[in-house]
């Protein structure tokens, strides 16, 4: 008796975007990164197809260290000093992209100018030819000084800069337009406020195949149940056709995690928990993992044995037999 084909097949499909320009494309990246392109259910090999695997990035910031677990501390060393040799760290991690968080343009950080942000930004283009991803610090007032001085400086090299939210997205759109870049959508894990970011920059003239979706995460144990929920009813409507949550979902992750008690604590602390330096990685790992399945297309991590484990989990999840 044969076997009946269960798999399921859907009508839409998850629009792919690349980040990063090489030499022949008008950039400096020495590689590019695709996200993107599934025709089913995450992760499931079996029955559907996924052109780019699952990908992670590796947060490094301009900024103090002080909202950084020790795990991720210890792993980041003496880089901090130098946001070059740290983005290039990051590639021999085994990181697809890097993603300068401009904490230090924070007036309760420094309030580092916007010329010297874009100053920070060419120091890490100039030492890793990995894509690169700028994140703002979402507070309005100075991201829409910081970043579109961020971009400018990065022009041609086709990176992706974040946020986009529904009350300010005018002036990050315009610069992506201008200077080339991808651009992060942001709302508030809610499947309706994610579909009218997306609006508000299509009729601006962003085109929906660039942009990323971001609705926002929490680490396991920290809202991570609520934002599956989200992010798996924009996959299904997604994949039923809804071309305006078609666009492909970066998560960040590690700043998530490192707010999490379970991640942080010490042994001393709660010894039934075992030792720090095991679970905090895989508390990374477990929650990106977790998110891929819900329908996120990269990840956005800070520590890179964290970075090793999701990658491997995934692989394994998304095997065919």
């Amino acid at each position: 008796m044969p076997i009946p084909d269960v798999n399921e097949k859907f009508s839409g499909t998850i629009n792919t975007v690349t980040i990063g320009a090489t030499s022949k494309e008008g950039g400096t990246r020495t590689s590019t990164l695709s996200i993107g392109g599934d025709t089913g259910r995450p992760l499931a090999g079996w029955e559907a197809e996924f052109p780019n695997a699952p990908a992670f990035a590796l947060q490094i910031t301009n900024g103090a260290l002080d909202g950084w677990t020790d795990e991720e501390k210890k792993h980041v060393g003496d880089l901090a000093g130098d946001l070059g040799k740290w983005a290039a760290q990051c590639e021999e991690w085994g990181a697809d992209a890097v993603c300068l968080k401009l904490d230090a343009s924070h007036p309760d950080d420094g309030g580092r100018s916007a010329d010297e942000c874009a100053d920070d930004v060419k120091n890490v283009l100039e030492n890793t030819g990995l894509p690169l991803i700028i994140w703002g610090i979402d507070t309005a007032e100075v991201d829409d000084v910081v970043l579109p001085k961020c971009s400018q400086a990065a022009a041609g090299e086709n990176c992706l800069l974040a946020s986009a939210k529904e009350d300010d997205y005018r002036t990050l759109a315009a610069s992506c337009l201008a200077d080339g870049h991808k651009l992060v959508a942001e709302s508030p894990s809610d499947i309706n406020l994610a579909k009218q970011v997306n609006i508000l920059l299509k009729d601006v003239g962003y085109p929906l195949e660039d942009i990323m979706m971001h609705p926002t995460t929490g680490a396991l144990g920290f809202g991570m149940i609520y934002i599956y929920s989200v992010m798996e009813r924009v996959r299904n409507a997604a994949l039923n056709g809804d071309k305006l949550l078609q666009q492909p979902v970066v998560v960040n992750i590690g700043e998530q995690t490192g707010r999490v008690k379970e991640a942080k604590a010490s042994e001393d602390d709660y010894p039934e928990w075992g030792r720090r330096d095991i679970r905090a990685p895989l508390w990374e790992a477990v929650t990106a993992v977790g998110l891929l399945e819900a329908g996120a297309g990269m990840c956005v991590l800070r520590n890179p044995e964290a970075l090793v484990q999701a990658r491997e989990a995934a692989g394994r999840l998304m095997e065919k037999s």
